[in-house]
C-alpha cells in the first residue's frame, strides 16, 4: 500500500474556519510545501442561551457547516491522499455534548460529512459573563496559570451556579477543536492536550493533570473533564470516510491555535512570533528546561504556555487587537448612518489607513483597552492629550494602531525579549497584514529586525506537526 503523503490541517478560529493540505518537500527551505488551502467565515455568532448581555456564544452547528464547505472546496484527488490530520482551534472556549450522540454522519451533496446533534452553543473565550467578584468566589487552582473570564473551567462553574439543567444534560466537554477530533474518531470519552488543558484553568502543567481535588470539594462536576494526551500525538482514527479522505485515516490529539501558528512561522529558537487578528499575541520560546513558578499571578501580563516536547512560550496575550480596530469602524459607520448616510465598512477601513499612513506622527494617545485585559479585567479605553490639531481621522487613526502595538509592548516590552534572547519578530495575522499603519507603528516598538509574512494561520502549523511527526515515525 502507497504511503499516504499528504496531511490535512484543520484550524477552528472565532470568526473563520481553515483547512490546508501539506505534502512534504525535502527541497524546499521550509521543508513542506502547502498543496491548497481554503478559508470560510464561520458566521457562527448566536444569541447566549443563558441571556447574558456580557455572553458571547456560538453555534457549533454552523462553524461545523463552515467546516464542511472547507472541505468541499479542496481538491478532492488530494484528500484521497491524506494520511493524517491535524486539528487546531480557538483556546479557553467550552462546549458540551452527548457521547455517542454528538453528531450524525450523513452523505452529503458528493459524500460523507457529519454534522452537530446533540450539543450545547460553544462559549468562546471572548465571553465575559464570569466578573471579577464571581471569579474572587472560586477556589485556588493549583497551576501557574490564573482563571479568567472565557476560560473553559470558569465557564463551567458559572454553568454550575447559574444554569445547572444546562450541564445536566450533557456529559462531556472540550473545546471546539477537541469536539471536532472526538467526532472524527468517535471517541467515547474526549481527549485534550495540555495546551488547551491549560488554556481551561486548574490544570497543573508540571504534573499533567486537573486539580481533580480542589475542584471535586467546590462540586464541579469533574467527569466532563477530558482525558490528557500529548498535542498532535495519535488521538485516533476517522470512524467513516469523511469527502475523500480515507476511513482509518490517523487524526491528531487537537492543539492550541496559538501554538499551531507560532509552529508554523517560527523559523528559528530565536524568533519571536507576533500575531495581530481579533486578538493580538506576542510570543516567544522560553529555553530548555524553564519551568514557570508554580503559583498564579493574575496581575502578571505575560503567561508561560505549554508549547511542544515539554517546553513553554512566554506569551503577552492582549484582548485588543484587531477587534478594537472594527469597533471603531462600526461606530464611524452607525454615526455615519445616524446622519443620513449610508457607507460600506469596507470602504471606511481603506480610507482610515490611507489618512493613517499620511499622518506619520501625532501627539493624541488612544489607550485602546475596550475590552479590559486578562490581568486587569476592569480597565477601559481612554484618549488623552486631545488638541484641536490632532482630531482628523489620520491623527485618531494613527493614535488606535499605535496604542494597539503601544499596549502589548507595556505588557511584553522589547527589553524583556532581548533578554530572553529574542533576535528577529516574525509578523503575521489578518489585521496586521493588511494595515500598513500598524506595522509602521511594530517597527517603531520594537527595534529588531521584523519581517512580515502572510497572514500565517494555525491550520498550516497543525498540519505540519502531523506531517513532521509522520515522517519521525517513518525514519525509526
Amino acid at each position: 500500500m502507497a504511503v499516504q503523503s499528504v496531511t490535512l490541517g484543520i484550524d477552528l478560529g472565532t470568526t473563520s474556519v481553515k483547512a490546508a493540505l501539506l505534502e512534504s518537500a525535502p527541497g524546499q527551505p521550509s521543508g513542506f510545501v502547502v498543496l491548497a488551502s481554503c478559508a470560510r467565515p464561520s458566521r457562527a455568532d448566536a444569541e447566549s442561551n443563558a441571556a447574558v448581555p456580557q455572553g458571547r456564544e456560538q453555534s457549533v452547528s454552523r462553524i461545523i457547516q463552515a467546516l464542511n464547505e472547507c472541505l468541499a472546496a479542496l481538491p478532492q484527488q488530494q484528500l484521497q491522499k491524506v494520511g493524517a490530520i491535524g486539528v487546531s482551534g480557538q483556546m479557553h472556549g467550552v462546549l458540551l455534548w452527548k457521547t455517542g450522540q454528538g453528531c450524525e454522519w450523513m452523505q452529503g451533496d458528493s459524500a460523507p460529512v457529519f454534522e452537530a446533534r446533540a450539543v450545547s452553543h460553544l462559549v468562546t473565550w471572548q465571553d465575559g459573563r464570569c466578573s471579577s467578584e464571581f471569579l474572587a468566589s472560586l477556589p485556588q487552582p493549583s497551576s501557574h496559570l490564573s482563571v479568567a473570564t472565557g476560560f473553559g473551567c470558569a465557564t463551567i462553574f458559572w454553568l454550575l451556579k447559574n444554569s445547572p439543567e444546562l450541564l445536566q444534560s450533557y456529559n462531556a466537554a472540550g473545546t471546539i477543536q477537541d469536539y471536532v477530533v472526538a467526532m472524527l474518531c468517535g471517541l467515547r470519552r474526549p481527549l485534550m492536550s495540555d495546551q488547551n488543558a491549560a488554556s481551561w484553568g486548574y490544570f497543573n502543567t508540571q504534573s499533567q493533570s486537573w486539580n481533580l481535588e480542589i475542584l471535586r470539594s467546590s462540586g464541579f462536576p469533574v467527569h466532563l473533564l477530558p482525558d490528557i494526551a500529548q498535542p498532535g500525538s495519535a488521538a485516533g482514527r476517522t470512524s467513516h470516510m469523511w469527502f475523500e479522505i480515507p476511513k482509518g485515516t490517523q487524526v491528531g490529539v487537537a492543539m492550541g491555535d496559538l501554538q499551531a501558528s507560532v509552529y508554523s512561522c517560527m523559523g528559528q529558537k530565536t524568533d519571536a512570533v507576533l500575531n495581530i487578528s481579533t486578538s493580538v499575541q506576542l510570543a516567544a520560546s522560553m529555553p530548555s528546561g524553564f519551568q514557570p513558578t508554580q503559583t498564579p499571578d493574575p496581575a502578571a501580563a505575560v503567561a508561560y504556555f505549554p508549547y511542544f516536547d515539554g517546553t513553554y512560550l512566554g506569551v503577552a496575550a492582549s484582548l485588543n487587537g484587531g477587534n478594537v480596530l472594527a469597533t471603531f469602524v462600526h461606530m464611524l459607520v452607525q454615526w455615519m448612518a445616524d446622519l443620513g448616510l449610508d457607507v460600506e465598512e469596507t470602504t471606511v477601513y481603506s480610507r482610515l489607513i490611507h489618512a493613517a499612513v499620511q499622518q506619520r506622527d501625532t501627539c493624541l494617545t488612544i489607550t485602546p483597552t475596550v475590552l479590559g485585559e486578562r490581568h486587569l479585567p476592569d480597565q477601559l479605553a481612554s484618549v488623552t492629550r486631545i488638541s484641536s490639531s490632532d482630531l482628523s481621522l489620520g491623527h485618531v487613526t494613527r493614535a488606535l494602531c499605535r496604542g494597539i502595538v503601544q499596549n502589548l509592548h507595556s505588557m511584553l516590552p522589547f527589553q524583556q525579549l532581548k533578554e530572553w534572547g529574542v533576535e528577529r519578530v516574525k509578523g503575521s495575522g489578518s489585521a496586521l497584514s493588511r494595515n500598513e499603519v500598524l506595522k509602521q507603528e511594530v517597527q517603531r516598538a520594537f527595534p529588531l529586525p521584523v519581517s512580515f509574512g502572510q497572514d500565517v494561520d494555525a491550520a498550516v502549523g497543525a498540519a505540519l506537526i502531523m506531517l513532521k511527526r509522520k515522517l519521525n515515525q517513518m525514519d525509526s
